[in-house]
């Protein structure tokens, strides 16, 4: 079985596959301070839970943005599973993708892995927009290079600046409000966020499109709140909530089938 860890800025993401299959599937937030022991025994108690061995582990791979976690992480999979984990990101795990940006190391290792398992799912021309802390859209050609990509500020990141810098506005759940002109401060505020995000996403799929010179582009779309936005967006052809994952498990098996 192989342990995917995928650290993002909010949340660190678990999953165990056994063969295709995803066995089990945990989160935790994203606390850099967190060790590996902590990590360890909350791990072993979901593992039970889920009827998952901890002695099937013979694999891991992490994708981490958050580079302060990434030595607890490594730590994990040494001292509780016994394994040495792949790292997206190092030298030596190849991508079977090339990356033309000015500086290839800044591209946040999670992009890079949904852009492996979007191209291998549905080819390319393509862009993935990923719904997490940050909006992201990532664009990917035909041939399967990363050649750059969007970064906005994330939906709830947006909410909560809304609601830090203005005292009279709530927090709100983010929903998609049957009409645009909001009848109350809090129908208001659903819209803009709502409407305004997807005015947002098909303006610069356009953008994107035109920059390329390509008619259609297809769309990935992944993160928690992809759902919401697909039925909204007609651009978006896929929903893939365990595109990250996925990719975490081609990347292993490409690298460890060149090593054997």
């Amino acid at each position: 079985m192989l342990l995917a860890i995928d650290a993002g800025n909010t949340n660190i993401v678990f999953a165990v596959f056994d063969g295709d299959t995803i066995k089990g599937q945990w989160r935790c937030s994203t606390t850099v301070e967190r060790t590996a022991d902590e990590l360890g025994v909350w791990l072993h108690h979901l593992f039970t839970l889920s009827d998952v061995p901890k002695d099937a582990i013979t694999g891991a791979i992490i994708a981490t943005v958050v580079p302060a976690a990434e030595f607890s992480l490594k730590t994990l999979c040494r001292r509780y599973f016994n394994v040495e984990p792949m790292v997206v990101g190092d030298p030596a795990v190849d991508l079977d993708m090339k990356i033309i940006m000015d500086r290839p190391s800044e591209v946040g290792a999670d992009r890079l892995v949904n852009a492996v398992a979007a191209h291998k799912l549905f080819g390319g021309p393509l862009v993935v927009l990923d719904f997490g802390t940050a909006t992201t859209f990532d664009v990917i050609d035909e041939e399967g290079n990363y050649l750059g990509g969007v970064i906005a500020p994330g939906v709830n990141l947006s909410i909560k600046a809304l609601h830090m810098a203005a005292a009279q506005l709530p927090m709100v759940a983010i929903e998609a409000p049957r009409n645009v002109i909001g009848k109350n401060t809090v129908e208001a505020m659903q819209s803009g966020v709502y409407w305004g995000y997807v005015a947002m996403i098909e303006g610069l799929l356009a953008r994107i499109r035109k920059q390329q010179g390509i008619d259609h582009m297809k769309v990935v779309a992944t993160g928690g709140l992809a759902p919401l936005f697909t039925k909204a967006v007609d651009e978006i052809e896929h929903l893939h909530g365990d595109l990250t994952m996925l990719g975490l498990l081609m990347i292993y098996r490409r690298n460890s089938a060149k090593s054997n």
